[in-house]
């Protein structure tokens, strides 16, 4: 078993997909001790044979040696089993260890969560991130941070070492509300900008000089500065980020919203939109390939 002062010095980390792999290695570059994790053994192989100063690890020994461990997994009920399953790392965490969700996940989810862990005197932080796969590289992501300010406080050389801003939303729970909404204006964005250029390209608009004229104009959104060119346009819908975790996320906006009595008639177009392209594509795309599923329903027409 980790001696205190090896467990204070060590972050456990479970889930090395396309953006844990890059947060993680951005750990390991800063001088993190790292436990890794993963429902794929060839994913924790591959990262330990980059990053030699990092572990493997079963989920209880995470939960045994480390002080802070962090989930970036694909929704807040592969959060929970990791954490409160059979074998779950939260039976071996010290109380007043920290379990910090960097996950896109469920708001109430959340805060039900952290009320169980602070049952055992684990503290719970939400902190989910947005950039995408380029800046999870780069360690340039926005980290919006919700829970008790002390852990946050504690959490900062940790967080620091992945993301370039980091935003204190308040209680938990209100860094998951934020990537929510944020991905509800994304998808938005996206949306609404395909479709335009989809119809100027008909009418004979160059397509890239469009998106270079929305880009210096007042139509620009994240897609069309960081999407369209390198994704879209190309057609290579390989942005990182998933359809069906866009779809999971939109759908947790509009929950919020309903939950608070706000109406959204815009939001629950967009989000029937998303689920029908998610639908007719299939599960497995890139949430770019939104374009691809406009282009079918544009050719049936």
């Amino acid at each position: 078993m980790a001696t205190v002062s090896e467990r204070a010095s060590t972050i456990g980390f479970v889930g090395l997909g396309r953006m844990g792999t890059p947060m993680a290695a951005n750990l390991a570059r800063a001088g993190h001790g790292l436990i890794v994790n993963d429902a794929q053994p060839e994913q924790v192989r591959s990262f330990l044979g980059e990053h030699r100063s990092a572990s493997a690890g079963s989920l209880p020994e995470i939960g045994q040696g480390a002080s802070v461990v962090i989930t970036m997994l694909p929704d807040i009920n592969v959060v929970r089993n990791v954490l409160l399953g059979e074998n779950g790392l939260a039976f071996a965490m010290a109380p007043e260890s920290i379990l910090m969700d960097m996950s896109s996940s469920s708001p109430p989810g959340t805060i039900a969560l952290g009320a169980e862990l602070a049952k055992r005197g684990i503290h719970m932080i939400d902190a989910p991130v947005s950039g995408g796969v380029p800046r999870a590289i780069s360690g340039e992501l926005t980290i919006m941070v919700g829970g008790d300010a002390a852990d946050i406080e504690q959490c900062e050389p940790i967080l620091k070492s992945m993301g370039e801003t980091i935003f204190r939303t308040g209680k938990l729970g209100t860094g998951q509300a934020m990537k929510a909404l944020n991905n509800l204006c994304s998808a938005a964005g996206l949306l609404i900008a395909a479709e335009a250029v989809r119809a100027g390209r008909r009418f004979g608009l160059d397509a890239g000089l469009m998106i270079d004229i929305l880009n210096a104009s007042t139509g620009q959104n994240n897609s069309t500065l960081r999407k369209f060119k390198p994704y879209i346009l190309p057609k290579t819908y390989d942005s990182g980020f998933g359809l069906d975790l866009m779809v999971k996320d939109l759908s947790a906006a509009l929950d919020l919203a309903a939950s608070e009595g706000v109406e959204t008639p815009l939001a629950k177009c967009c989000v029937e939109l998303w689920k029908e392209a998610q639908k007719s594509l299939g599960p497995g795309q890139d949430h770019t390939a939104i374009d691809l599923w406009l282009e079918r329903i544009t050719e049936d027409t």
